[in-house]
């Protein structure tokens, strides 16, 4: 039998003993070298470690399966927690003809042969997933192609991506299917999958208890790195004289680049972590996400540009010293660069974190924004308008004005406000750092504006 009619079996029958023929078809025999990864694949979603929260009984899946019937379904979560493997089992479990497809490599030509075999196996009785990794890659159009078949039922469709959906993917095909969120495994799953390995090798793996922990810290919730990573331990082992202490294994291991993705949802999530820690006056966790994000590749000129926004929006009059502050950093690590200029950065955040904060002007900006839009058609009030001419004297302009610096207290009570709007109160200072001094006078300005206004 040919490779292609071991594939053509496997798509007739769904019959489990026809998954060893995709191996051999695939040249992926149980005698052929494979990672470990790969060869301790869980063979049931009772092996699935990690996220009972969706595949036990009361998880969004388990229920689906109890219930005998499968909806389309969206798996968001990071590298490594079991998408592939869940999608491949879920398949199993239900009976439906397994295909997939990965959103790196396909097109529209592609999804149109996978759609023309689903609804070829519908017309025999047998229904089909078909999971498509990576779905967050495909464009818009590519997207909408999904949306008959998923709606007539021709495929259940299983989608993975590590993006977040509501970013990603259209709101047409997010409404016709669930998003099920997997979780970075914890250590207790991390553990589970050494204990595998550990079984699978009929030997403890070659680690002390130190170094054992530091593999799991490692590996950062990624089941298949962790297992990578054990791979090679568990090969390199044979050449050490005993198990790998932390330091030996640090040596080998070498540093994981740090996760952060610069332009996905892990960059909006870390600089607004880093934002809302500012705003909480949370100087310790600052410092810790400020170093987080750079660590990880991030922009430190972007988060300068952050810093700028921070100072205005949540600090603003209360402490007039962390606009010029932030724009201080942002210049000085232009002028020094990496590494001696993220010093600059550190001392701003922490001085934004520890600085009295108010979001007076930000509220009060958005307050005249909208004030604004609606009486856009208002002139502004005679007074304040400059005579530059005998007719603009005639016609009213300057009319009433006042020159405030003659006037008691520096004030002359006139209103800026087109005429008949009286005085909106738009601005509301914070009884904190130097906004609290504002207080007392802006209440007196209002009340000799509001006695002006009255005469």
């Amino acid at each position: 039998m040919t490779a292609r009619q071991r594939l053509a079996r496997i798509l007739r029958t769904g019959h489990k003993q026809a998954m060893s023929d995709l191996f051999a078809a695939s040249g992926l025999a149980d005698d052929v070298p494979r990672p470990l990864a790969d060869r301790l694949r869980p063979r049931s979603l009772a092996e699935v470690v990690g996220q009972d929260h969706v595949l036990g009984p009361e998880g969004a899946i388990g229920r689906m399966l109890a219930a005998g019937r499968l909806s389309s379904l969206i798996l968001w979560g990071p590298p490594g927690v079991g998408k592939t493997t869940i999608a491949r089992l879920l398949a199993g479990e239900t009976g439906l003809a397994f295909t997939t497809l990965s959103a790196v490599f396909s097109g529209v030509a592609d999804l149109r042969k996978a759609f023309e075999a689903a609804a070829a196996l519908r017309a025999t009785g047998r229904g089909s997933l078909l999971f498509v990794d990576e779905i967050h890659r495909f464009n818009k159009a590519q997207q909408d192609a999904f949306l008959p078949f998923v709606e007539a039922g021709t495929v259940v469709l299983v989608g993975a991506t590590t993006e977040n959906p509501s970013f990603e993917l259209n709101a047409a095909l997010l409404s016709r299917a669930r998003v099920v969120v997997l979780k970075a495994l914890d250590g207790a799953a991390l553990e589970a999958l050494i204990a595998r390995a550990e079984a699978f090798w009929q030997a403890p793996a070659p680690l002390d208890a130190d170094a054992r922990a530091l593999l799991v810290d490692y590996a950062q919730g990624d089941g298949r790195h962790l297992l990578t990573l054990l791979d090679d331990i568990h090969a390199a082992a044979t050449t050490q004289s005993g198990p790998f202490d932390a330091a030996t294994l640090a040596g080998f291991l070498q540093r994981r680049a740090p996760s952060h993705d610069k332009a996905g949802e892990g960059h909006y999530n870390l600089i607004s972590t880093l934002h809302k820690s500012v705003r909480a006056s949370d100087p310790d966790a600052t410092v810790y996400w400020l170093a987080r994000m750079l660590a990880g590749g991030e922009d430190p000129l972007f988060i300068a540009r952050r810093m700028i926004r921070m100072a205005s929006e949540d600090i603003g009059l209360a402490d007039p010293t962390a606009l010029r502050v932030a724009l201080a950093a942002r210049e000085a690590y232009e002028v020094l660069g990496s590494p001696e200029g993220e010093l600059a950065l550190a001392q701003c955040a922490l001085h934004l974190a520890c600085a009295p904060k108010s979001n007076a002007t930000y509220v009060a900006y958005k307050a005249a924004v909208r004030l604004a839009a609606g009486t856009s058609d208002k002139m502004p009030p005679a007074h304040f308008l400059n005579a530059a001419t005998g007719l603009m004297r005639d016609l009213g302009y300057g009319a009433g004005y006042r020159y405030d610096h003659d006037q008691p207290g520096g004030v002359s009570g006139l209103s800026g406000f087109p005429d008949g709007m009286g005085q909106p109160e738009l601005y509301t200072p914070v009884d904190a750092g130097a906004e609290a001094r504002i207080i007392d006078k802006l209440a007196h300005w209002r009340m000799l504006r509001a006695r002006e206004d009255k005469g």
